[in-house]
């Protein structure tokens, strides 16, 4: 078992989640919603196969009102045609984010969510997916363990 980062250094952890914090204000000051937050964590964390902070996501996401088709259909969501165009765009942002290098197709994508977004919500969004890039590599460097949980969410014992 690997030493979890966060415990190992915890004024380090403490600092990441004052960061965050920070990140997350910022976006929601700038206009974007908490379900598009959501989006691009939950978008990033599968990318990444951060099991614990897709477990954490994909639940802050329905409490923010995201419906459970929606998160079932991410990985297609190219395909669905269930998304509103502010909802595909911060999608590509967490894909081109996460997917890195930037592709043509990515640099195309993210001119095209800019001018779905625009400037402020575009870096906003950027700056959710950096964000969360960086905390799935905590918990994957970490082997965060994920809870067994019920249909309701509670932690099984």
């Amino acid at each position: 078992m690997r030493p979890f980062l966060d415990k190992v250094m915890p004024e380090a952890w403490q600092a990441a989640q004052s960061y965050s914090t920070a990140i997350r204000e910022a976006a929601l000051q700038r206009g974007l919603s908490v379900q598009e937050t959501e989006f691009i964590k939950v978008r990033s964390s599968q990318l990444n196969g951060c099991a614990f902070c897709l477990d954490l996501h994909a639940r802050q996401a329905r409490q923010a009102g995201v419906t459970q088709q929606k998160l079932d259909m991410l990985a297609a969501w190219r395909e669905s045609g269930n998304y509103t165009d502010r909802e595909e765009a911060v999608l590509a942002i967490a894909e081109a984010a996460t997917l890195l290098p930037l592709t043509e197709d990515a640099q195309a994508d993210l001119v095209a969510a800019r001018h779905v977004l625009g400037d402020e919500q575009f870096v906003a969004a950027e700056w959710i997916a950096v964000t969360i890039n960086a905390f799935n590599r905590v918990s994957i460097l970490s082997e965060h363990p994920v809870r067994p949980r019920d249909s309701e969410g509670k932690v099984i014992r």
